[in-house]
């Protein structure tokens, strides 16, 4: 056999059938198993690097010893493996799975008596590749169908729905932790003094012409004081500046300059402006908004 396959083919190729077991064999989850257990991989990279060694000294003393041959010498040895190849036991059973022909002299034996317009025919047998791969469905069809209608295993759309249902909650667990993904209704209001930062720049870049700096109110509305055109609170001012404010005379719509994870963090600044008193502020516009929860807290009167 090693004269045949040789050993930079060989090798590589016990490599990958030992890891390709390794990985079958053991169930080791998301990780690779050779990761997993490395211990198991060290044992294997030793015996894989034994066998790599013989392998390079036998190949190195071979060619040392085919180099000490004389041209007769090498010759005969060339005409005998020559020999040794054809006459080879499991070159004969693989020649012999794909094919099955018969000698030409031996035609007269399989030739039927059949004869049109001077076109014979043989009594050729089917080619043993095509018999083994029709044999092979027939095994593959009685497994299939104790698998699946007998033992009842998971066929394709049980497969297909359960990856499904996977995906959907990984899917919403992406979305609790995805800023961008954020919109009126799940978004909150952020209190730390880095965010309120981050949104006082993106407030400062494209708010300050219509609010002024301070958030007083210029062409927009004071922004500090208790009162909503369009609702106070992080969901209606996310909402708002999103979408833009009042048709035909509002601001514009921000969500094609700003991502929802920019939005978030200008609309909780604005909010941390409420009770700011910067100086001439513009007169209330709107009316007076208060969170449903503290509307709850609020004593019956």
């Amino acid at each position: 056999m090693k004269k045949f396959i040789p050993v930079y083919i060989r090798v590589p190729l016990i490599f990958a059938l030992v890891f390709m077991a390794l990985e079958f064999f053991i169930d080791s989850g998301d990780r690779p198993a050779f990761l997993k257990y490395p211990l198991v991989s060290l044992f294997l990279a030793v015996f894989l690097f034994i066998q790599i060694a013989i392998e390079i000294v036998v190949y190195a003393i071979d060619k040392v010893t085919y180099s000490l041959l004389t041209e007769e010498q090498k010759r005969k040895l060339a005409e005998i493996d020559a020999i040794e190849f054809k006459d080879t036991k499991w070159f004969k059973k693989l020649k012999g799975f794909f094919i099955k022909i018969r000698p030409i002299e031996e035609e007269n034996e399989i030739l039927l008596n059949h004869d049109y317009d001077g076109i014979k025919e043989l009594d050729n047998v089917l080619p043993p590749w095509w018999v083994n791969l029709f044999y092979g469905c027939i095994v593959f069809a009685l497994i299939y169908l104790v698998r699946f209608h007998i033992l009842e295993g998971k066929d394709q759309k049980a497969e297909f729905e359960t990856e499904m249902a996977e995906a959907k909650l990984a899917v919403e667990e992406y979305k609790k932790t995805a800023k961008d993904l954020i919109d009126a209704n799940t978004v909150v209001q952020l209190t730390e003094p880095a965010d309120i930062e981050s949104g006082k720049k993106i407030f400062d870049t494209n708010c300050i012409a219509c609010h002024r700096q301070d958030g007083g109110g210029a062409i927009g509305p004071n922004l500090t004081d208790e009162y909503w055109l369009l609702g106070g609170g992080i969901k209606n001012v996310f909402h708002t500046i999103t979408e833009g404010g009042r048709d035909g005379k509002g601001m514009v719509a921000w969500k094609g300059t700003l991502k929802p994870s920019e939005i978030q963090l200008v609309a909780s600044y604005v909010l941390s402006l409420k009770g700011s008193n910067p100086k001439d502020p513009k007169e209330p516009q709107g009316d007076v908004w208060v969170q449903e929860d503290e509307k709850q807290a609020e004593p019956a009167k």
